[in-house]
């Protein structure tokens, strides 16, 4: 892949984009408005450096991720997009609805590819989880739910539900291959007067599929933990532990004669690849950058950020 990517931001995420692709053999630029940063940053990776993103729209790179601060998603995205080249902007989107949806429909129009830094969709487990929920394996699918807690990171300028739980949203509407119908979001704030520490939201898909998202930073203990639930069998994951286990539950609840009787099997564990979700990300955008995206494109972008809002509506509203 001889594709040139050009990286948006030197901190913490934008050090991972660059490191990946400089390893992928991508990497053709960086731009990090601290000079400071930037030379250290080209000193260990030697390719073109920029303070101002304007001086990179102007060299030939084939794609751009950006990797900078969520309020200034929108903003350089835009340009990205408004200058004719295909853009990955980390999660979420933007902080709106409105001016995710404003991005999609500029990239159709300038007829760019516009991908969001969904990174679990990337997570081998996760892609073998929809493998089985696809094949029919759990049959119907009843109820999913997803747990990220842990103790810290606590913002102070954003609540838990839109730190944590952009990840879940994407992979539910995944599994299920649609964005939710209904939202309801509880929440309750301890630390700080006005940032909540602990939400819980129900989420209601099409065909009777019911999920819930639950995440804390105000925990124990650290769990990353997904449910499958279906009427052959169950599947669960948690990314918190050594293990990174999938588990495959043949259990279910069949009906004798109109009464309920519990169908239980040996457990097994799902094996699957072990791979890097943020280099299996990047690689795909570069394999996309001329061709439709079909995993994380900016229109299930757009789908999480409206479920951001909706829930933050529905905690505000108590």
């Amino acid at each position: 892949m001889d594709k040139k990517i050009c990286v948006i931001g030197g901190g913490k995420w934008g050090q991972n984009h660059i490191k990946t692709l400089y390893q992928l053999g991508n990497l053709s630029g960086i731009v990090e408005a601290n000079a400071e940063r930037l030379n250290e940053l080209l000193k260990i990776y030697p390719v073109e450096g920029f303070t101002e993103l304007e001086q990179a729209l102007e060299r030939d790179f084939d794609g751009f991720t950006v990797a900078v601060p969520a309020p200034l998603h929108y903003e350089v995205a835009k340009k990205i997009i408004e200058s004719g080249k295909s853009v990955l902007v980390e999660k979420p989107m933007t902080l709106s609805a409105e001016t995710s949806a404003e991005l999609v429909q500029l990239a159709e129009k300038n007829g760019v590819q516009l991908m969001v830094g969904h990174v679990l969709l990337f997570h081998p487990a996760i892609r073998k989880i929809k493998e089985i929920i696809d094949s029919g394996e759990l049959g119907n699918l009843y109820y999913l739910y997803s747990n990220r807690l842990n103790l810290g990171t606590v913002r102070t300028e954003e609540n838990v539900f839109w730190s944590f739980a952009p990840h879940d949203i994407s992979v539910l509407d995944y599994f299920v291959g649609h964005p939710a119908e209904k939202i309801v979001s509880k929440g309750s704030k301890f630390l700080q007067e006005n940032v909540y520490d602990v939400t819980i939201t129900q989420l209601d898909y099409p065909n009777n599929v019911h999920a819930h998202i639950f995440v804390s930073w105000l925990h124990p203990f650290k769990e990353q933990r997904l449910v499958v639930i279906g009427s052959k069998g169950m599947v669960s994951f948690d990314d918190a532990t050594a293990e990174k286990e999938i588990k495959f539950y043949d259990k279910r609840i069949d009906f004798e004669k109109g009464i309920p009787v519990k169908v239980e099997n040996p457990t097994k564990i799902i094996s699957y690849e072990q791979k890097q979700p943020l280099t299996e990300e990047l690689k795909y955008f570069i394999e996309h950058l001329d061709k439709k995206i079909e995993i994380a494109d900016g229109r299930s972008g757009l789908e999480v950020v409206k479920v951001l809002e909706e829930a933050e509506k529905k905690i505000q509203e108590g």
